[in-house]
């Protein structure tokens, strides 16, 4: 008598999201390549208000950022149809879900982020049409705008960050890197939206270093705890550096004649932006300072960052800061870089700090509130790059 043969058993493979997270690999590449857009278009821009003024929207500054806003917002969309539609398992269960459909979470980013600037666009063509030109950056569509290119920087930080920290070897590497440049378009962005708050007459200034403070040790110390690489924090600030110097040099080469009274300044080339701010000495400090402090109690850590941030960037900008006045009005440094509206009556207010004397009370105290704002917001950079490290959808 013959027995039928007892099956063999089949072992279960639990899904791995690693290798679903790699095959979305292009999308963070997309998402990069349209938050480097966003920015470069954005400072072109401001460039193009202070020399030009504004005419139209249809401008090669504002096709440029919404170019890169569509196609953040158009990669995330497809991925999120394809992910939901015809993902496969592993694909869906790597997700996250939003309405329905599921992405991963950079790619919702991504898609707000987009949503944001396409409704700022008709909302700021009708701000121009009704109270004419910008005076300041900060304006109510401008502030739209913004919020909606952070949003796509922010969704293609989150979406380096997945990659780096489900893959291994070669891909991490690579990753971390596009992690790194995404954090440094993120940082130039918060210090061109900081520019009105510190401007550079304030440089001798407590106040200058309290506003700047409360916001970039954030950023700054969540990427030097969430990187992977060996400098993450340095090399977003070179990043910052090298993006905001190159582009202002690249615009000066080309002409540009203000259309819109009234006029006082003699305008023949792009007006570039400031000089971009020396962040890179905090942001070497603060990758130092984590590998010390990154098994000490949260509090003592923040201490230690919060303290490295405001020291370092005094002893840095604030000689730079002389510098600048004194040897600056050159292509280099180019502090003669006045916008088109503004009387030559004001110029020498451009050359003069603004500030108290170090010895004055107020500029103590200034001092000590810069050090408090500095270790809380180091305190909640750490938060935030602790729960970066755990990001891998």
């Amino acid at each position: 008598m013959t027995t039928a043969a007892a099956p063999r058993s089949q072992s279960y493979t639990r899904p791995d999201s690693r290798s679903v997270v790699l095959d979305w690999a292009w999308h963070a590449y997309a998402v990069v390549a349209a938050a480097g857009m966003v920015v470069v278009g954005l400072m072109w821009d401001i460039s193009w208000h202070m020399s030009i003024g504004r005419d139209t929207f249809w401008t090669p500054a504002h096709l440029l950022i919404q170019s890169g806003g569509l196609l953040a917002g158009v990669s995330s969309g497809l991925l999120a149809l394809h992910t939901t539609f015809r993902g496969s398992p592993q694909a869906k269960a790597s997700a996250v879900s939003f309405w329905g459909f599921r992405a991963p979470l950079g790619a919702w980013v991504c898609v707000l982020g987009c949503g944001a600037m396409l409704t700022s666009a008709p909302f700021d063509d009708w701000w121009h049409n009704a109270y004419g030109l910008d005076v300041r950056i900060v304006s109510p569509p401008h502030i739209l705008l913004g919020l909606g290119m952070m949003g796509i920087v922010l969704g293609a930080l989150l979406r380096t960050l997945a990659l780096q920290n489900a893959s291994d070897g070669a891909t991490r590497r690579r990753a971390s890197r596009m992690f790194a440049v995404s954090s440094g378009y993120f940082l130039t962005i918060l210090a061109i939206l900081l520019f009105e708050s510190a401007p550079r007459t304030t440089m001798h200034s407590a106040g200058f270093y309290a506003v700047l403070s409360r916001v970039l040790p954030i950023l700054l110390v969540a990427v030097a705890v969430a990187g992977r690489n060996d400098w993450p924090a340095t090399t977003a600030a070179l990043v910052y550096t090298i993006l905001v110097a190159a582009t202002s040099w690249v615009l000066m080469l080309f002409p540009a004649t203000p259309k819109l009274g009234p006029i006082y300044q003699s305008v023949t080339h792009y007006v570039p932006l400031d000089f971009p701010l020396m962040l890179i000495v905090p942001a070497f400090a603060l990758d130092l300072t984590w590998r010390h402090v990154r098994a000490q109690p949260w509090w003592l850590a923040a201490i230690a960052l919060g303290t490295a941030f405001l020291a370092t960037f005094i002893a840095a900008q604030w000689p730079f800061a002389d510098l600048l006045m004194h040897h600056g009005r050159n292509w280099f440094f180019h502090i003669d870089n006045f916008v088109y509206w503004r009387p030559r009556s004001t110029e020498h207010f451009a050359y003069e700090f603004r500030a108290p004397k170090p010895g004055d009370p107020s500029f103590v105290s200034g001092i000590r509130m810069a050090l408090l704002s500095a270790i809380v917001a180091s305190a909640i950079g750490r938060s935030w790059g602790r729960w970066m490290t755990r990001v891998r959808r």
